[in-house]
């Protein structure tokens, strides 16, 4: 496969997978999955520079903790909650204090147990308050914190595919 066709449908898999964009991954085989893996930070990249401009935005009409919200709320529904339901499933697992396939199945089953719900609650306060606080302080910092941990997550799966 010459490497243009790879680098392309490797792009269109990354931003498919780690966002709401509906475009078709093409041709999906080790090759491109691997391409698409090594793209995530730059689509985490781009998805922080979208959310920063919410963030901008919100924040000129209503306050920071208010802003911040919507920002990680808007962060959430561009990347369908992925981060957000392996978070719980885990979380759910871990707390059932099962071990092996038991704890796998726990993680496969569709329904967020009461470990997953706190669990998000509180990563989603601490988002929210983080930023908030930053952006009561400096709005420059705040854009590259959203931008930064936005690509950083995202070489979090890059660096564990490896």
């Amino acid at each position: 496969m010459p490497t243009e066709s790879r680098l392309a449908d490797g792009a269109r898999l990354a931003l498919t997978t780690f966002t709401i964009l509906p475009v078709r991954a093409g041709r999906i085989d080790r090759s491109v999955a691997g391409t698409a893996m090594a793209l995530a930070p730059a689509v985490g990249a781009l998805l922080g520079v979208v959310l920063a401009g919410v963030l901008l935005l919100a924040g000129a009409l209503a306050p920071p903790l208010v802003a911040a919200a919507v920002t990680v709320g808007t962060g959430a529904l561009l990347t369908r909650g992925l981060h957000l339901d392996g978070l719980a499933d885990t979380v759910d697992a871990l707390g059932s204090y099962r071990r092996g396939t038991a704890a796998l199945e726990i993680m496969k089953k569709p329904d967020v147990g009461p470990f997953g719900v706190v669990a998000l609650v509180v990563v989603l306060l601490m988002q929210a308050a983080a930023l908030a606080e930053l952006t009561g302080r400096s709005w420059p910092a705040a854009l590259a914190a959203v931008v930064g941990a936005s690509a950083a997550g995202r070489l979090g799966v890059a660096l564990a595919c490896r």
